[in-house]
């Protein structure tokens, strides 16, 4: 895994050497795969004594309308701007559209890292 820190070139061209390996706290993790599906839940160590919750599958969302927050199933994800493969995967990501029982809504929040489904309906 390559270390995300400054460049590993110098103004001159020249290469800059690690001054040391990467430690405990810069490695990454594998980006979460959020699908749609019933609902399944991963519990994670984060850093500082805490959790993370990682959605893997999820059916419902959290779909505001007018204020008010409704639970809505989900039926698929329509598009996704980060990804077009996600969409025909039916990965969840935050802003990825999804089609729901209420209609369509656009994900507002981190499925991956917050372990729930906010979204916030669409006017078409």
């Amino acid at each position: 895994m390559k270390y995300q820190g400054p460049s590993q070139r110098k103004r001159t061209g020249g290469r800059r050497r690690p001054a040391s390996d990467k430690k405990k706290h810069q490695l990454g993790s594998e980006f979460t795969e959020s699908q749609v599906g019933d609902g399944k839940f991963k519990t994670v160590d984060a850093r500082g004594n805490t959790t993370k919750v990682r959605t893997i599958t999820a059916d419902t969302a959290s779909v505001a309308i007018d204020g008010e927050t409704v639970a809505a199933d989900i039926e698929n994800v329509a598009e996704n701007p980060s990804n077009p493969n996600y969409a025909r995967r039916n990965i969840i990501t935050k802003g990825a559209i999804l089609e729901t029982s209420e209609g369509r809504a656009r994900v507002t929040s981190r499925p991956g890292q917050d372990g729930q489904i906010n979204a916030v309906l669409v006017e078409e």
